[in-house]
């Protein structure tokens, strides 16, 4: 009953704020409930406020004794849902599919597949040596086992 009020009032506060999206929910059976949030324009800790806010003071303390931790995905999170791909446009992503890991520029998103660039080196056509080539791979969300956006500094 009470993880029912929980996902409700949670469904209520993405509802409002549409630009925010579910990651993950998890209730322990102790009552720890655990939110990851992300967001099209990422997630600040005003949006984690905002979240834990709308249930929190929507559940009665006295009725029902909790722990609510509301958190962002994180830079180092893998990507799992098609809707995070759209602002790292431009970065590096690490994938990994069933048969294949590489490593390019996220240049393209639609809602079917991404396209990652990349350079290689291949050996020339005709004699000895290598020659640098431009790869491109177009990836359906649906066979990437994990995608991790690359950090540099």
């Amino acid at each position: 009953m009470f993880i029912n009020t929980v996902k409700s009032l949670l469904e209520e506060a993405l509802t409002e704020r549409q630009d925010l999206f579910l990651i993950d929910f998890s209730m322990t059976g102790d009552n720890a409930i655990n939110i990851i949030i992300d967001g099209d324009d990422g997630v600040k800790v005003e949006d984690c406020i905002f979240i834990s806010r709308a249930i929190e003071h929507n559940i009665d303390r006295e009725e029902h004794d909790f722990a609510l931790e509301v958190m962002s995905a994180g830079a180092a999170a893998p990507l799992t849902l098609p809707r995070q791909y759209p602002r790292h446009v431009g970065r590096t992503l690490e994938v990994t599919t069933a048969t294949q890991k590489m490593e390019g520029t996220l240049t393209e998103v639609n809602d079917d597949v991404f396209t990652l660039e990349w350079k290689a080196r291949e050996p020339k056509p005709v004699g000895k040596g290598k020659v640098t080539v431009n790869k491109k791979e177009n990836i359906a969300y649906k066979d990437v086992v994990e995608a991790k956006v690359i950090i540099k500094f």
